[in-house]
């Protein structure tokens, strides 16, 4: 129930229950506050709102027990808001002598990355239904009756800082628009899931994977942050176990969205020549994988054969470039680059081959052949849907040809453990990477006698050199990165002075602790049965879930993306999507 009862004083315009916190504005129709808490705890301590500019014009404001209204004139309100235990009714009413300005709704992505998650329409607008969703806190789905009604959206960063949300108002030929904000909930696992207060993390945070850039109309790191193709794999993965989000509207229509910008000849990072930025004159190896295995998710969870059929030679087209890679025949993708020790400059002139775009990766990449591997198998069902069933032999052929050079060239009996590339010189660089071990077993190109034998000693590793802070992610290597395969050698980005890379440990990708890749390290262990150890690791990552760990500005300006072993703060997105990718993990069947 709403805390304040009905014929509250008009001046109090607060308004709260178990699933949302608002005070409403006293001069203008928006909102001064606004927490939610889709799980209905009353975890509702942050304001994500902007502060309100002055109002344009002068509003008397009336409020009627749940309901506050706005008027400019005489006539009926312009903008009311009623309120109920989950639910949020705002209604725009024209009239001649008032018509309503739109509603601007304003959020602070310091404090928090909301982002309006659904369909564009021709002019860059966002069709109803739509979720607007605030990652770690709640989400709301907003309705209407009316046709055809889009929301204005727009972020941005640096130098400004917003993400916003525009209501259209009634006019002339509209007189009247309701907008129905309902709290909701939405993650997969049933009542299990919600009878498990271990997993509040899980249902509170599961769309976090999903923040669309309105500017670039895809699916991005954040809503004011860059589309990345080879993390479109991640979205798809989340999206084929996400439930609807409203009717007519799902996670999997988010990603054909995507897809079809990238169909449509749109870059992004990992993309030659993206945003013209020199030092990524090629596409990453994790690319074209990553776009693949998004449109085989898609296509396999859709069955929307129209899509799948009418887009073939844009898929195939993305899959012969993966066998393109291959120069030796080995059926290993290989990168331009040497990936030799000291081959990277101390101005970074060329980024490396994969994700980790800090780290020399090159030549024949293990992570980003691994993902390869997964796409290539994906391929001949792709295939099949689009009436061109025959083309499948060679992606199977080349599958077959990559799983079985890949133990041999990766595997470094030094170790006990796959290494993360081979360069051109034949030498292994080897840092104890969990996610490129990981990502081996999970997608099938380990026996599961390889997989234990290697986790053994990954694990064993872990424990000497005393990582315990599973509340902070994991990190991507357990030893520090040497200068001489180091790309970025900024301090801030982890680049050490030392060669022994022991002063950039732990600071962002050499060493630093993060939620990103982690679901390979889990899902690699609960395959391989190792569930007690998956555990130890996952419920404390939920923890922090929960409690918000992995997102917002620590007070030496930098974000909890990535953090020291510690909990120091070394990120700078603010909110990483990639690291909610972990959430898989804990779904009951994945366990």
């Amino acid at each position: 129930m709403l805390a304040l009862s009905y014929g509250a004083p008009a001046q109090d315009l607060r308004f709260h229950s178990a699933f949302f916190r608002v005070e409403m504005a006293a001069d203008q129709p928006n909102f001064k506050t606004l927490a939610v808490d889709s799980l209905g705890k009353n975890k509702l301590a942050l304001n994500t709102m902007q502060p309100l500019p002055a109002a344009g014009s002068a509003y008397r404001v009336s409020r009627m027990g749940q309901t506050v209204e706005y008027r400019s004139g005489e006539g009926a309100a312009e903008w009311a808001f009623q309120f109920a235990d989950r639910r949020i009714t705002i209604r725009s009413t024209y009239s001649e002598a008032s018509p309503p300005k739109p509603l601007v709704l304003n959020f602070d992505p310091i404090l928090c990355h909301a982002t309006l998650l659904g369909l564009f329409n021709a002019e860059g607008a966002i069709r109803l239904p739509a979720l607007l969703h605030f990652p770690d806190h709640g989400t709301f789905r907003i309705t209407t009756t009316t046709p055809g009604l889009a929301l204005g959206y727009d972020a941005l960063r640096d130098s400004d800082n917003f993400v916003r949300v525009t209501l259209p108002a009634a006019n002339a030929t509209v007189r009247q628009i309701a907008y129905q904000l309902e709290v909701v909930a939405i993650y997969p696992g049933g009542p299990a899931v919600a009878a498990d207060p271990r997993l509040d993390g899980f249902r509170r945070d599961f769309l976090n994977m999903f923040q669309i850039n309105p500017r670039q109309r895809v699916l991005a790191n954040h809503a004011a942050s860059d589309p990345v193709a080879f993390t479109v794999f991640m979205y798809s993965a989340v999206a084929v176990n996400t439930p609807p989000l409203a009717e007519g509207l799902t996670a999997l229509d988010l990603v054909r969205q995507t897809l079809d910008r990238y169909a449509g000849g749109m870059k992004g990072y990992g993309m030659a020549h993206y945003g013209g930025l020199k030092e990524v004159p090629y596409d990453f190896l994790d690319t074209y994988p990553s776009l693949v295995i998004a449109a085989a998710d898609y296509a396999r969870a859709s069955h929307d054969l129209t899509w799948t059929e009418r887009n073939y030679p844009v898929v195939k087209s993305w899959a012969d470039k993966i066998i393109e890679f291959d120069k030796d025949g080995d059926g290993l993708m290989q990168y331009p680059v040497s990936g030799n020790s000291g081959s990277w400059t101390r101005r970074v002139t060329v980024r490396p081959s994969n994700w980790w775009d800090t780290i020399g990766f090159g030549h024949k990449d293990a992570y980003a052949n691994a993902l390869a591997y997964r796409a290539l198998t994906a391929m001949p069902e792709i295939a099949r849907m689009s009436g061109h069933a025959a083309d499948g032999a060679i992606y199977a052929k080349q599958a077959a040809k990559l799983k079985a050079s890949y133990y041999n060239t990766f595997f470094n009996p030094a170790t006990g453990v796959l290494a993360g590339w081979k360069s051109a010189d034949g030498k292994l660089h080897d840092y104890y990477f969990l996610f490129v071990n990981g990502a081996a077993v999970t997608y099938g190109l380990l026996t599961a006698e390889q997989g234990n034998r290697i986790w053994d000693k990954l694990l064993e590793k872990m424990k000497e050199v005393g990582y315990t802070r599973f509340d902070l992610g994991l990190p991507g290597n357990l030893i520090p990165i040497r200068r001489e395969d180091y790309v970025d050698l900024q301090k801030r980005y982890g680049g050490p002075e030392r060669e022994d890379g022991s002063d950039g440990f732990q600071i962002y990708q050499n060493g630093g602790a993060t939620a990103c890749y982690a679901w390979f390290t889990l899902q690699a262990l609960y395959d391989l049965g190792r569930k007690a150890e998956a555990d130890a690791m996952l419920y404390p990552m939920l923890k922090a879930f929960e409690d918000g760990g992995f997102q917002g500005r620590g007070p030496n300006g930098m974000t909890y993306d990535w953090k020291d072993w510690s909990g120091g703060p070394h990120g700078y997105e603010g909110l990483l999507v990639d690291g909610y990718m972990t959430l898989l993990a804990a779904m009951p069947h994945a366990r």
